[in-house]
């Protein structure tokens, strides 16, 4: 009467697989057809993480094999007038048995006689053997609501083992294992369950075909970490997480998504995607910003603005001459300055020191605009930065002190500077006056110390060499990095992720210095946009996705250094509702404090064991699994664990179809 209510009470539940199920086992048993059973064996110990089951050949040949890593299901003898449940395992290696010397001794001397044929007693005794497995948890009806599935990641009670049987899930089960706790809203198959690399059926019986789901509610404002070698999937998965987030939020365009594209797969057709890119599918959704125009692709120029960004400029600089092989003294001197930001120097009161960096600036100034780097003097002036008084007539006065200003001039009236023009010519003849008489006591302030410094000297001889091509000859070609009014494209860029579409930038013909620079450009200008609108109250349901390739290159290694905007998305991007997705090849190139707190993981194969041991100490659940990742290397084989997954599924990524139909 019990068991009759308590089938009644979970009808509806998604657990009346498991009893139609286990009642199914039990007819075929009777009837004694073995074969349609997926019964594997019994449990010989049992404990609260572990356990050890026994079967043979003919139990394992009847459901298609057993293979490590593969999940089985662990359900009481009977439930007692209990609530349907069950435990779930992962076979993780083979056991001994009690009578493993026995078994091995009667191998030894039928080997030693070369028997050929076995009887029927002896075959019987060989095909036992036992498996260690894992105890993943339990899955069961939701307390309040009996027609929803939970699941624990332990188990409320070990009782005898006896009491157990173990059984290889039907396909409906293992959709149930796999799909059940994923959550409903924005699904979407991500590929199908894959237990093994080696795809050849054992004893011709195929394992169940049963697609893998996730949900992109899992994605958007989580961090996703993909981790594995170069060339087996890292990028097709990016692909369809972002096919996928287009798809689902077509009608409410609640997910801008920005994607850091340094190869130019995204934005850009090729034969890997069917001649599709993600641009192509979704053209009324993507926006491509490119630094060099390709063909047959539509997208808006990427330039920098090498008079705001100093500090971050100079180093593209240096990137830009090292590529160029600039090997002469004066080039590399210039190249190693390094510019304070600007931002910074406003911050710090009027005085001394606020005026040498602020000559720093001028001068680097002074040496673009010799090259010909076409500035916009309206934009530089609101930039605030000023030399000497606050309140001085130009923002373009390095004001220097009167008794320098006439050793230089002759004692000649001197204005202050009130252009580009007007500062390079008054550079240059300070350059010049240095060089003709490097120790007069001009160059020298009343507090002793030498106006120029070590910086300045590498700056003035850069602008005005004794021999050399100077800003003109080096720097011209570079120009078209350069645009006086870049920067605007960071309000039109976040202006797009407001509205849900998806900026590619690509970045596949720069240089790692520039990828650097437009990632932490924008970032921090995504970071303060999207804080802005948590202040006040305005988020509205919307968030930012942002997908980032070789994240070692830009995410600092350094675990203390938590101020970084990458750091900070970490720490503070869910409340912000900042998602981003980072790949590369090696977790332990990326900052513990960001993987700590990356909810879901897309594992490729690994070839270091300290790679997949690191992997395993910061996220529990792919311990034991690392022989596993070590050894399978087929292109779109992962394990893979969401926020809605407890436990690491296998699964072989469906390939990236440029199609709007998921």
């Amino acid at each position: 009467m019990d068991n009759f209510f308590t089938e009644a009470e979970y009808q509806d539940s998604p657990l009346r697989i498991l009893t139609d199920f286990l009642d199914q086992e039990e007819r075929n048993e009777t009837a004694g057809e073995y074969g349609k059973m997926r019964f594997v064996g019994y449990v010989l110990d049992l404990g609260f993480d572990t356990a050890t089951l026994i079967t043979s050949d003919p139990f394992k040949k009847a459901v298609g094999g057993v293979p490590r890593g593969s999940f089985l299901i662990m359900a009481p003898d009977s439930m007692e007038g209990m609530p349907p449940h069950f435990s779930l395992l992962r076979v993780t290696d083979t056991a001994p048995t009690p009578l493993s010397r026995d078994v091995q001794q009667t191998y030894f001397e039928l080997h030693k006689k070369s028997m050929p044929e076995l009887d029927i007693w002896t075959k019987g005794e060989l095909q036992w053997g036992a498996l260690s497995a894992k105890v993943l948890g339990m899955f069961f009806p939701d307390g309040e609501d009996s027609n929803k599935l939970r699941f624990s990641g332990d188990v409320n009670n070990v009782v005898s083992a006896h009491r157990y049987k173990v059984f290889s899930p039907t396909k409906d089960l293992l959709n149930m294992i796999v799909n059940g706790i994923v959550r409903e809203d924005n699904q979407f198959s991500i590929g199908k369950l894959r237990l093994t690399e080696c795809t050849l059926p054992f004893a011709n019986n195929p394992q169940p075909e049963v697609d893998v789901k996730v949900s992109t509610n899992d994605f958007r404002g989580f961090r996703t970490a993909m981790f594995g070698k170069t060339r087996l999937g890292k990028s097709n998965v990016v692909k369809i997480i972002a096919q996928s987030i287009i798809e689902t939020t077509k009608n409410d365009n609640s997910v801008g998504q920005l994607i850091f594209d340094i190869n130019g797969e995204y934005a850009n057709d090729n034969p890997q995607d069917n001649n599709l890119s993600l641009r192509s599918a979704y053209a009324d959704k993507c926006f491509v910003y490119a630094l060099t125009p390709r063909e047959n692709t539509p997208s808006k120029p990427l330039k920098l603005n090498f008079y705001e960004q100093p500090d971050s400029c100079i180093q593209i600089i240096k990137s830009l001459l090292d590529s160029d092989n600039q090997t002469s003294q004066y080039i590399q001197r210039f190249a190693s300055v390094e510019l304070p930001n600007i931002d910074d120097i406003k911050k710090t009161i009027v005085g001394g020191d606020r005026n040498r960096s602020v000559r720093k600036i001028q001068i680097y100034w002074a040496i673009l605009h010799k090259a010909g780097f076409v500035a916009d003097e309206r934009r530089l002036r609101s930039l605030g930065l000023t030399a000497g008084s606050s309140t001085g007539p130009s923002h373009f006065s390095p004001k220097f002190n009167k008794e320098l200003l006439s050793a230089v001039y002759k004692n000649d009236d001197v204005t202050d500077p009130n252009g580009l023009d007007d500062l390079l010519a008054q550079l240059e003849k300070i350059s010049s006056f240095i060089k003709e008489e490097p120790s007069h006591k001009a160059l020298t302030s009343k507090s002793g110390k030498p106006i120029f410094d070590a910086d300045d000297d590498a700056l003035l001889k850069f602008l005005n060499p004794t021999t050399g091509g100077g800003p003109g000859g080096v720097l011209q070609k570079h120009r078209l990095y350069h645009d006086p009014s870049a920067g605007d494209f960071v309000k039109e860029i976040l202006s797009y992720l407001d509205g849900g579409k998806t900026v590619i930038l690509d970045l596949g013909n720069a240089s790692d210095n520039i990828r650097r620079y437009f990632s932490d450009l924008l970032s921090r200008a995504i970071f303060s946009h999207q804080e802005r609108k948590f202040t006040s109250n305005n988020l509205n349901g919307k968030f930012v996705q942002l997908y980032f390739e070789e994240a070692h290159n830009l995410f600092p290694k350094d675990d203390k250094d938590f101020t970084g905007v990458y750091a900070r998305f970490a720490k503070e991007g869910a409340k912000f509702h900042i998602g981003m997705v980072y790949s590369t090849q090696s977790p332990s190139t990326i900052n513990r404090e960001l993987l700590a707190q990356t909810e879901n993981f897309f594992i490729a194969h690994m070839s270091s064991q300290g790679e997949v041991d690191t992997l395993a100490k910061l996220q529990v659940q792919f311990d034991g699994l690392q022989q596993d990742i070590l050894r399978t290397r087929t292109p779109g084989y992962m394990r893979i664990i969401t926020f809605s997954h407890r436990f690491v599924i296998p699964v072989q990524v469906h390939k990236f179809e440029a199609t709007s139909s998921l």
